[in-house]
């Protein structure tokens, strides 16, 4: 294990129109020919935040280390935290590949572009991007169904509110965090009609100071059950210290508030890294557009506050076993977002582009989505 935290400047290559296709990983590629020299396959991870011992950073860790537990000396796997979403990720994915990476995952949606851009001057290098939309012959990418998650979360919280307020502090109006938004609300007025969200933005996926205050606004405004898409346990913390109720994101977070703590959005990437590494190993490889959840093992929520009545518990493990099983979706229809437009109609599924692609907010979520 190699923490690096100084990068080795490079320039930059240009960047072709990316492969919106699947193309088979060839067995002449570098990571047969590792294999075939006797030599551990080298993986390399790019992390955004702190791995530190909650939260997505930490997910992602805890995933890589399952791999290095599955393959044991197959492999040999490094790591760089707390990378920015700017220029320099493109100088630490490159800086991987010249300390001998073959594999390397990239596992936040600004490095979209720096891994394109480096994936073309490298195409003996496996390239896999989580949350982003592009691919080419040797970049992958990867998501998850957080949605469902989030919808069962908002059962409870509908169900656990006294105000009927929800407070949702946001990261960046990208789809992956409306998605979210959107299912924890529609979840909650599936049981309570009257439930609705308040938003607030603070363009972070990991601060926990503006966490803090923007549950603190969310709190002044009534809100009395806080979820989040941000990556720190503060608001579960302030949850704990006002006696309301908060869910963790990510990671499991009842440590930081076990009164306040309902139960989480959890994701396990290591089945996603375990399966692509032995794509790999095999020379089987190949770069696909992988979107897992619930059934797959990806996102697992962990055990119900034991405040939670058993009735509500036994409706949200209801509603939970219909997801897994694929007999019911977050969003299928009747869907309005917050303009009273039907988004998805009665008997219907949203589609996935909408799905991948959504810019609305759901009938529920209060306020306005920024430009």
């Amino acid at each position: 294990m190699n923490r690096r935290h100084w990068l080795q400047a490079t320039s930059a290559g240009a960047l072709g129109p990316a492969l919106n296709r699947v193309v088979p990983w060839l067995g002449a590629g570098a990571a047969s020919g590792a294999l075939a020299a006797g030599q551990p396959l080298k993986i390399g991870f790019c992390y955004s935040g702190p791995v530190s011992n909650v939260g997505w950073t930490f997910q992602h860790d805890l995933g890589r280390k399952l791999v290095e537990k599955t393959f044991g000396a197959q492999v040999q796997t490094t790591f760089v935290e707390n990378v920015p979403e700017s220029n320099e990720a493109e100088r630490v994915i490159r800086q991987l590949v010249a300390d001998g990476c073959k594999m390397v995952f990239t596992t936040s949606f600004g490095f979209m572009e720096p891994t394109l851009r480096v994936a073309q001057d490298h195409p003996d290098v496996i390239f896999e991007h989580a949350t982003g939309y592009k691919r080419a012959k040797n970049v992958g990418i990867y998501q998850t169904r957080f949605y469902e998650g989030a919808f069962l979360l908002g059962m409870l919280a509908g169900k656990m509110s006294k105000s009927g307020a929800l407070g949702f502090v946001a990261s960046f109006p990208i789809p992956e965090v409306l998605r979210n938004i959107n299912a924890f609300t529609l979840g909650a007025r599936s049981v309570n009609s009257k439930a609705h969200t308040r938003v607030i933005w603070i363009n972070s996926w990991y601060d926990p100071t503006r966490e803090r205050d923007a549950a603190v606004a969310l709190v002044g405004q009534g809100c009395d059950v806080l979820y989040q898409n941000t990556d720190s346990p503060a608001i579960v913390q302030y949850a704990q210290s006002k006696g309301l109720y908060a869910f963790g994101q990510d990671s499991d977070m009842s440590t930081f508030g076990p009164k306040a703590h309902l139960s989480a959005n959890t994701v396990n990437w290591g089945v996603y890294y375990v399966h692509k590494v032995k794509q790999a190993l095999a020379g089987q490889w190949k770069a696909e557009d992988t979107k897992w959840g619930m059934k797959e093992g990806m996102i697992e929520l962990p055990a119900v506050n034991p405040v939670v009545p058993a009735d509500v518990q036994a409706l949200f493990n209801e509603r939970k076993a219909q997801i897994v099983a694929g007999r019911f979706h977050p969003f299928g229809g009747v869907v309005k977002d917050q303009a009273g437009a039907i988004k998805v109609a009665a008997g219907q599924v949203i589609t996935e582009a909408e799905l991948w692609g959504m810019k609305w907010y759901a009938d529920g979520v209060d306020g306005k989505l920024p430009g």
